[in-house]
């Protein structure tokens, strides 16, 4: 009898692993990312009868997530197409911060100007700083990256790398080795309007206003567009588009001036939302824009807004609920590590060209 019960004690087991995995593949990974709201909501519903706290750090995750989404559109849309990690995306956002806060300082743009005014002059800022980071995008690309092409993929990663500390230095003779204090040119704490007890900020309005159309049009071109058509094909392979009479060098190089001109709109709001600006603030941004990317799927424009979005919210939790920040960055990579364990492509990854 017991030689009889081994073998069914054994698919038993075998049974309970295989629905214990399939469910793991199916919910693991929602549970994962639910872990942080629906603990501190129940905590809150308990300590406070309400989910005002939990919502209100969800809404600043959100509006904090969207500028780290368009630093990372840089990142996913340049590996997509030439799968190479642009170490320098970070600080190019850098440069977007001090160029806005250069244009609008010259202008005249201050506290004391009129609503009207602050708002044409913040326009032309945004303007002027995706312009000039869109061009310096494609200037690194023609002078670092063009002639690398063919080279060992490592060599182009070391000149991305060396690009980043050029850059971190520019920023550092410009406005030196300290934060620079930006003016509160639109009072980014005063509450724009109150929903169930969240407070919707200047500040979160303007990351959403700037964001979400910056990223409709950038999907509707990249869908819709010929251009666009032309970049998903290079993307999918160089040789092939090649045949197709797509000019690939233009198209890598329009990939990096969009890359450029999204992170230039990210700079400005940063600046803006932060009230501070420095050299080496593109380094932690470009990590946590370049986590994002991973995080929904390098190469998927969707999956890098989704990652920012994601990120954003778990840092807010994190720097809310476990001692300001001290476990934040801990916290962050915990969740990317077990995302890539969960579906190592990211949550809607795609299949990116095979290297050649």
């Amino acid at each position: 009898m017991e030689a009889a019960a081994i073998p069914l004690r054994r698919a038993l087991r075998s049974t309970a692993g295989s629905a214990i995995r399939r469910f793991l593949q199916r919910w693991g990974l929602i549970i994962v990312l639910l872990v942080l709201p629906v603990g501190f909501g129940i905590h809150d519903l308990v300590t406070q009868h309400s989910l005002s706290h939990i919502a209100e750090n969800l809404k600043d995750g959100v509006s904090n997530g969207a500028i780290w989404a368009l630093v990372a559109i840089g990142y996913t849309l340049v590996y997509g197409i030439v799968e190479l990690i642009n170490f320098a995306h970070g600080e190019v956002f850098m440069i977007g911060s001090f160029v806005s806060f250069s244009v609008w300082s010259t202008v005249g743009v201050t506290l004391a100007t009129g609503a009207l005014g602050i708002v044409f002059g913040l326009i032309v800022a945004l303007l002027i700083a995706m312009v000039a980071c869109g061009m310096l995008n494609l200037l690194i690309e023609r002078v670092a990256y063009k002639p690398l092409r063919n080279a060992p993929k490592l060599a182009p990663l070391i000149t991305a790398v060396g690009f980043s500390f050029i850059l971190q230095n520019v920023g550092l003779e410009w406005f030196g080795g300290s934060q620079k204090g930006v003016d509160d040119l639109i009072h980014a704490q005063t509450d724009f309007f109150v929903v169930g007890g969240v407070h919707i900020t200047h500040a979160d309005v303007l990351a959403i206003a700037v964001t979400v159309p910056l990223v409709l049009l950038l999907a509707g071109f990249i869908t819709k567009s010929r251009l666009g058509k032309a970049m998903r094909a290079t993307a999918q392979d160089f040789e092939a588009a090649r045949l197709m009479g797509i000019n690939v060098d233009n198209t890598i190089s329009l990939t990096f001036l969009l890359g450029g001109l999204a992170a230039g709109a990210a700079g400005l709001i940063y600046a803006l939302y932060e009230t501070t600006i420095w050299y080496f603030q593109g380094f932690q941004a470009g990590l946590i824009a370049f986590t994002a990317a991973v995080m929904g799927g390098i190469g998927n424009l969707w999956g890098a807004v989704l990652g920012g979005l994601i990120i954003g919210c778990i840092q807010q939790i994190a720097d809310d609920r476990m001692g300001g920040g001290t476990w934040t960055s801990a916290i962050v990579f915990a969740y990317l590590v077990l995302i890539m364990v969960f579906r190592p492509q990211g949550l809607i990854g795609e299949q990116t060209r095979e290297a050649g």
